[in-house]
């Protein structure tokens, strides 16, 4: 038996998704942008995907671009939207849990000349509405917050963060990373002033390699990549019509069973989470009950490595992470975000994320935690002091 627990990382894709991808690659294979009938079917693909995400969101589907992934949305809403308006000023803001696609995205135009301002958050890791109020200035162009945090499963208040942004500065511009939280809480992003939002296919049991941004009609945006008018010339290159159709169809699936599936993962979070705390000096990391999203727990088990403990789970087959998978492939250091709630390093360093979905079970989170009780105090028996 394997236990995935690594949900945040990617899901395991909708076999119904998964069919109609193989279908269009093998069948339905045409470009979108031929007149032929090859062409017209995979353009119908494309039309239908469009329509369907759109009407989940309440979104005119000309709002829809669709991209590689979370990474490619983020870097095209935020250095798109920033090229096209830095006449108006050069100010941004965003918070210091961002994923790294964010961060990396607003370092590289702070070196192109524009100034960020990063809010801290609390030791749940949420924003403070007042210190966002009090960072606005006249030559705020654009603003980037999150709507799930990646590593403890933070939620942070759009909404609210929406009608504020529209009072201090109705032309701030209002970015939300939604790639972790899509489909796991309701999101429309015209009711909550959001101007442009990111998502992505591989976190809501779509394929991997696909992904799209909402762009509010009104908003104005630069494209990074030139050569073709696909996508009204914001993202040219062959539409990926198989996975573009795939992430519609796990799209859909997912909306359709989001309030059940968010309840069962609640409910398994909380059996989880009273189940961690029978570990003697384990320690769950920010929010928790019904301010934490419903698939996200992350634990430090000191003084036990995180890593260490990855590999003694996965000698099990139970599969965990000790945070964002993006940040694995560089060189260690202590995560901005546990850093930010305020952990100390040994606490960051003895780190575990657990992550759910519709398929994990109880039977899954018992066994789990019978391994966890059985190899924790073991492994504090060889930690040096």
């Amino acid at each position: 038996m394997e236990i995935y627990l690594d949900n945040a990382a990617t899901t395991r894709c909708y076999p119904e998704a998964a069919a109609l991808m193989t279908r269009i690659l093998c069948e339905d294979y045409g470009n979108a942008a031929s007149l032929h009938k090859k062409g017209v079917e995979a353009e119908g693909h494309i039309r239908r995907a469009r329509e369907s995400i759109a009407t989940g969101l309440k979104v005119d589907e000309k709002e829809l671009i669709f991209t590689s992934g979370g990474t490619e949305a983020d870097n095209l809403a935020l250095i798109g939207a920033a090229t096209a308006h830095a006449r108006r000023g050069r100010h941004l803001i965003t918070t210091a849990i961002e994923h790294p696609a964010v961060t990396e995205t607003l370092q590289y135009l702070t070196g192109e000349g524009f100034s960020v301002t990063y809010l801290p958050v609390d030791t749940h890791g949420v924003i403070d509405l007042d210190e966002l109020a009090g960072v606005i200035r006249a030559d705020t162009i654009l603003i980037s917050i999150m709507h799930v945090n990646n590593e403890v499963g933070s939620v942070q208040p759009l909404a609210e963060a929406g009608a504020l942004i529209d009072r201090m500065n109705p032309q701030t511009l209002f970015h939300v990373d939604a790639v972790q939280g899509m489909g796991k809480l309701p999101l429309y992003p015209k009711r909550m002033g959001i101007d442009l939002m990111s998502v992505s296919g591989h976190k809501l049991h779509g394929p991997k390699g696909i992904g799209f941004l909402y762009a509010d009609g009104r908003v104005k945006i630069n494209p990074l990549c030139h050569g073709g008018g696909h996508q009204r010339g914001l993202r040219p290159g062959t539409e990926n019509v198989p996975a573009i159709a795939a992430m519609a169809r796990a799209f859909e699936m997912t909306l359709a069973d989001m309030e059940t599936d968010a309840a069962y993962m609640h409910g398994l979070r909380s059996h989880f989470v009273a189940g961690l705390r029978q570990i003697p000096d384990a320690v769950i990391n920010g929010p928790d009950g019904a301010d934490a999203a419903p698939h996200i727990i992350s634990a430090a088990f000191p003084p036990v490595r995180g890593e260490v403990l990855v590999h003694a789970l996965a000698e099990r087959a139970i599969f965990a992470s000790t945070g964002s998978a993006c940040a694995t492939t560089k060189k260690e250091r202590p995560s901005p975000t546990l850093r930010a709630i305020g952990l100390s390093s040994e606490m960051i360093a003895s780190t575990l994320r657990f992550s759910l979905s519709r398929f994990t079970t109880k039977e899954e989170i018992d066994y789990t935690l019978g391994v966890l009780y059985d190899i924790i105090p073991m492994l504090r028996k060889y930690v040096r002091h």
